[in-house]
């Protein structure tokens, strides 16, 4: 296993350490889980980075890597939303389109590895999973600072961007798949 496939490993036992330490009380607990996050979140860039640079791109790292993230995004949204001070109820709507977006995405992706095409990520998606992850960092520090509401905002004006570009960066591979789609028919007929 190269350095880039254990880097999406190490990122994915994180996630229940970044739970745990997101629900046992203790002084910061939520700031400590947001540097975990951090943590984990930055093994994301440095794979891929890694993996490119040095030509040690493999099957296996083309699915762990993306699931990894998925895992790591989506665990962290959820657990936010069991605690309303840091992610209120009313923003599980953002959090389910980019939740809808991933599944969605990683459809088009099985539908397209099955066609011999890679859809890579776009750099809006790479944008959007910039502010995502800052996102959570900046709401779960807010966590711990109640007396300080601007931090909140901050993250929540964060993952209102995130979810725009969610639905962006979404819509770029359904036109990417139907152009693939429509290249395919006009090959083929």
């Amino acid at each position: 296993m190269n350095l880039p496939n254990k880097l999406s490993v190490l990122r994915i036992c994180m996630i229940p350490v970044f739970v745990v330490l997101f629900y046992v009380e203790f002084p910061y607990h939520y700031t400590v889980s947001a540097a975990v996050f951090a943590l984990a979140a930055a093994t994301d860039f440095l794979d891929g980075h890694i993996a490119r640079k040095y030509n040690m791109v493999t099957n296996l790292g083309k699915f762990l890597d993306p699931i990894a993230d998925k895992v790591l995004v989506s665990t962290a949204f959820i657990v936010m939303l069991t605690v309303p001070q840091i992610l209120p109820p009313l923003w599980g709507i953002a959090v389910a389109v980019i939740l809808a977006r991933e599944l969605i995405v990683s459809g088009f992706r099985t539908v397209a590895a099955s066609r011999s095409l890679v859809l890579a990520a776009d750099k809006i998606g790479k944008i959007k999973t910039v502010f995502q992850d800052f996102s959570v960092v900046v709401l779960l520090v807010g966590g711990d600072l109640a007396d300080v509401p601007a931090v909140n905002i901050v993250g929540l004006v964060l993952l209102g961007i995130a979810a725009a570009l969610t639905i962006v960066s979404g819509v770029n591979y359904v036109c990417l798949l139907y152009t693939s789609d429509a290249a395919d028919d006009r090959i083929s007929v």
